[in-house]
């Protein structure tokens, strides 16, 4: 037992994302698979715990990255997403089998830092342009008002103004004019909607004439934008658009944004969130796993992709668009069916790098009857949702919801089992035919019970030979 002393580095711990609470978060999504909750919990607590490690320590405290086994739709890549969404962390997920060893025509493995990297620089943008979302409205409020109220004829006190031949002369404005209080006037119309039928001349920047100069792999330091060097040429020119004021508000707010924000500031947070909360799951471990023995033939390039991952794993720089990100702390989650090869195919050195193992246990009739009915976008809540849009009341009844996961656990056992995934199929093929009438039953209430489901699947499940291509 741990015991605590005020002031000690437990209690300074606040954020509320305890590994009891990371799995009570993912058991609102994901079915069962308790033990990888708990570890990819813990994982992520450590880095919480990190952070209040004395410094001389701080960079010494290695990632916990895990390797989950298990067959496809278990849960793996679901775990790992929703972990992602809990923390907002920058969150990339990548197929090993992409990759091929350095001269090997395909992705190299530092692509997908830069593809990390370009997510959390988005991320960190989103998170600064809500923050000065209402400045911009406000600004771009401003602009609008001074499009639908000209501002007067400048003209020096006691002097009339230069008038055309002919023209009607000019008279100072009455002493209770007050444009201060037309503004103010105008500005409430502005909000209450009633100058949405009005139309302004705009002048925005050309779309769509951007034009980027690409490097190669590794070689983004190098890489940069035409409009940066030659502002006019292309997408720096700007026209007049004539449009109604709602939109032109929406063109100006976002004009406005990028005036607000600090491109440079948002490329140095992207490049520290990437490197501090990173997370990069790379599925199919397990197709990369295996050791060339005679010097050629595919374990080469297998071999050659481990070896290309290992230092990214251990901790390397990477070269990006926003500058040098360090892959020391970035959390690696590898998943992979391991149904020809095991874990300990891989390199020992690579072996090394995930410490935690985590096995997921196959799904059967029970954890789909779960799955169907708990989680809070549960399959069966999203396709009642869907279908109320169209005026149509869906309710599946307990047998139906029994049925449905009865058929989904034998297909699995008859053809190649997918998990989870067979539940989608089976419930479009249930849901065809109510899907397509849909809009002809506005109004309407539909049951679906067991009957029905056995009306649906029950000659096609018994037929080996058409389930294998329908379901």
């Amino acid at each position: 037992m741990i015991k605590t002393e005020p002031g000690s580095l437990y209690n300074r711990l606040e954020d509320p994302l305890t590994p009891k609470r990371i799995v009570e978060e993912l058991d609102k999504f994901i079915i069962g698979q308790k033990q990888a909750k708990r570890s990819v919990a813990v994982a992520l607590r450590n880095r919480v715990r990190r952070q209040s490690v004395p410094p001389e320590l701080k960079d010494e405290v290695a990632p916990k990255n895990i390797i989950m086994i298990g067959p496809t739709g278990v849960g793996k890549t679901e775990i790992a997403r929703r972990l992602a969404k809990l923390t907002a962390s920058p969150f990339l997920k990548i197929e090993a089998s992409k990759f091929t060893e350095v001269g090997y025509v395909g992705r190299d493995v530092e692509s997908m830092i830069r593809d990390l990297a370009e997510i959390a620089y988005n991320l960190v943008r989103a998170e600064k342009a809500a923050s000065v979302q209402e400045k911009a409205r406000e600004a771009a409020e401003e602009r609008v008002l001074d499009l639908l109220l000209p501002p007067a004829p400048v003209h020096t006190p006691g002097q009339a103004p230069q008038q055309e031949e002919g023209a009607q002369a000019w008279e100072p404005p009455p002493a209770t004019t007050s444009v201060t209080g037309s503004r103010e006037r105008m500005r409430e119309w502005l909000r209450a909607g009633r100058m949405n039928d009005r139309t302004v001349d705009v002048e925005v920047a050309e779309g769509g004439a951007s034009m980027r100069v690409f490097t190669p792999a590794g070689m983004e330091e190098m890489g940069f934008n035409l409009n940066d060097i030659l502002p006019g040429l292309m997408g720096g020119r700007r026209k007049t658009r004539k449009v109604k004021v709602p939109e032109a508000l929406d063109l100006l707010a976002r004009e406005e944004e990028e005036r607000l924000i600090d491109k440079d500031e948002i490329a140095r947070e992207a490049v520290e969130r990437a490197e501090q909360h990173g997370i990069i799951f790379l599925d199919e471990i397990d197709k990369v796993a295996g050791r060339s023995s005679g010097g050629h033939g595919p374990d080469v390039s297998r071999e050659g992709v481990q070896r290309d991952l290992l230092p990214i794993v251990e901790g390397t720089r990477v070269n990006t668009r926003y500058g040098l990100v360090r892959t020391d702390h970035i959390l690696f989650i590898a998943a992979g069916a391991f149904h020809m090869t095991k874990p300990s195919d891989l390199l020992p050195e690579l072996q090394g790098r995930f410490p935690i193992r985590v096995e997921l246990t196959s799904l059967g009739k029970e954890d789909f009857v779960r799955i169907l009915r708990e989680p809070e976008n549960a399959l069966v809540l999203q396709y009642t949702a869907l279908l109320a849009t169209e005026g149509v009341e869906v309710v599946f009844t307990d047998d139906a919801v029994v049925a449905m996961a009865e058929y989904a656990s034998a297909i699995n056992d008859q053809l190649e089992n997918i998990g989870a995934r067979r539940l989608h199929t089976v419930l479009e093929r249930i849901m065809d035919e109510i899907s397509f009438n849909a809009p002809d039953l506005g109004g309407t209430k539909v049951t679906i019970d067991r009957p029905y489901i056995d009306e649906c699947l029950k000659e096609l499940a018994g037929n080996q030979d058409l389930s294998k291509y329908i379901l």
